[in-house]
């Protein structure tokens, strides 16, 4: 016979899951994004596969397109083909913000 506690306990590979199942993928995202140190980048799918969805590189770009917040240095995630990819305040501006933090050098 089992005890309540047995019965209503989670899985243990739940209890030790790399993300909190109330934080939404969006959330994760910004979180991954937020701790790239300055002078590093990630590719958009390694910012998938870090928040938990690692198919997911298509919607990582659609999250961080809309972040404004300039705590999340959105910048710093490229396309897996080493081009900067797109930014929402201008392919340009991205270009110069890696380049001024080191992670690629000028053309």
């Amino acid at each position: 016979m089992r005890n309540e506690k047995q019965k209503h306990r989670k899985p243990l590979a739940q209890e030790h899951s790399f993300h909190n199942d109330a934080e939404t993928f969006a959330e994760r995202v910004r979180r991954v994004v937020g701790k790239i140190p300055e002078g590093n980048v990630l590719t958009y799918q390694q910012v998938a596969a870090l928040a938990g969805s690692p198919r997911a590189y298509r919607a990582v770009g659609n999250i961080i397109a809309k972040n404004y917040d300039p705590n999340i240095p959105c910048h710093r995630v490229i396309r897996s083909d080493g081009e900067t990819g797109g930014y929402n305040r201008g392919r340009e501006k991205k270009k110069r913000l890696l380049q001024k933090e080191g992670a690629i050098t000028p053309r």
